[in-house]
């Protein structure tokens, strides 16, 4: 990552760090929170290479090529310390051990930096022995934390952080990194709309079931546009053998709810945010012959459905109760 994606990515922590950078005000200690796939980490790595880089330009952007940019790059420059949970937690005894490095001064100049990931994941005893150092900080030591749930952390840490969020990605961002990463054009807007972690979206494209998922999620909607009479048998011959569990149900319905978004996009004039921009053509004449009225009520049914996913109905009857309502049926109650 460099800054210029950076802050097409989360330009408000950008915008911060950078800053800070710039007027040689970094603050003592952060707080990276978001959700996993935010790029705190990446971010994190960025601002170690800004603060250590040898031949930075503009005095921000990190060359990448001097040693210590590529010493960091590797995990092994002697002044930067990375700590992560030792199985489930991270323990006191790690947070002593970086105490004693941070006591020592540092092999290549004054500066010193740590990071620790899923911060939220310190034991209390971590967490109590992590706030007696950030309560002395050294004018030459940056901390970052990097959580996805700060509300577990102790709020006297938190009230000595300058808390940074970090934001899920714009669909067309993400859309463009997993391109990048080999996705297929057709598949990767699903894949960005689906979630915003890359490595999830990578393992949902590799799964087999998920490529199936999709083929009986648009046949459904074929069968509830041309023979109606025919949907309970596919429910029960495809969609239900394949969404079991809850997980897989709440994808099934989400790919579902895309299909009616493609064709309000399709009458909003929004064609290039197509989620399946293969189905252009055949969304395009449905698009026609729907209101968006009809379109409306469609897509709260489906919204509904996925809310009363959560209050233990029986599946199968959620979705019968579903297609009828698609179809102009029975209103839920």
């Amino acid at each position: 990552m460099n800054w210029q994606d950076f802050e097409q990515e989360q330009p408000y922590a950008a915008k911060i760090l950078k800053s800070g950078i710039e007027k040689s005000r970094v603050a003592h200690a952060y707080l990276f929170e978001g959700d996993r796939g935010t790029g705190k980490r990446a971010a994190s790595m960025l601002v170690a290479q800004s603060l250590f880089c040898e031949n930075s330009i503009d005095e921000v952007e990190p060359c990448g090529h001097c040693i210590n940019c590529k010493r960091i790059e590797n995990g092994n420059h002697p002044d930067i310390h990375l700590v992560e949970p030792d199985g489930l937690s991270i323990k006191i005894e790690q947070i002593r051990s970086l105490r004693k490095e941070f006591s020592k001064s540092g092999l290549e100049s004054n500066k010193k930096l740590y990071i620790i990931v899923d911060a939220e994941k310190m034991t209390i005893s971590a967490a109590n022995s992590l706030l007696k150092f950030l309560e002395e900080p050294n004018m030459e030591t940056t901390a970052i934390l990097l959580t996805e749930q700060p509300q577990r952390m102790l709020p006297t840490i938190l009230s000595r952080c300058q808390a940074i969020s970090f934001k899920s990605l714009p669909t067309n961002i993400m859309t463009k990194k997993l391109i990048e990463a080999g996705v297929h054009s057709v598949k990767a807007p699903l894949l960005a709309t689906i979630t915003n972690q890359l490595q999830e979206a990578l393992e949902l494209n590799d799964d087999d079931w998920f490529a199936q998922a999709r083929k009986i999620v648009l046949k459904l909607y074929e069968v509830l546009k041309q023979n109606p009479l025919y949907v309970m048998t596919a429910l029960h011959e495809e969609w239900n053998g394949h969404f079991k569990e809850k997980q897989q149900l709440e994808i099934g319905l989400d790919l579902l709810l895309f299909i009616y978004k493609d064709i309000l996009y399709i009458q909003l004039g929004k064609e290039t945010e197509l989620i399946y921009p293969d189905q252009h053509e055949k969304f395009k004449v449905d698009a026609l012959q729907i209101s968006s009225g009809r379109l409306s009520k469609q897509m709260t049914a489906i919204l509904e459905a996925k809310r009363k996913l959560n209050v233990n109905i029986n599946p199968q009857l959620l979705m019968e109760q579903l297609v009828l309502k698609l179809q102009g049926g029975h209103i839920f109650v």
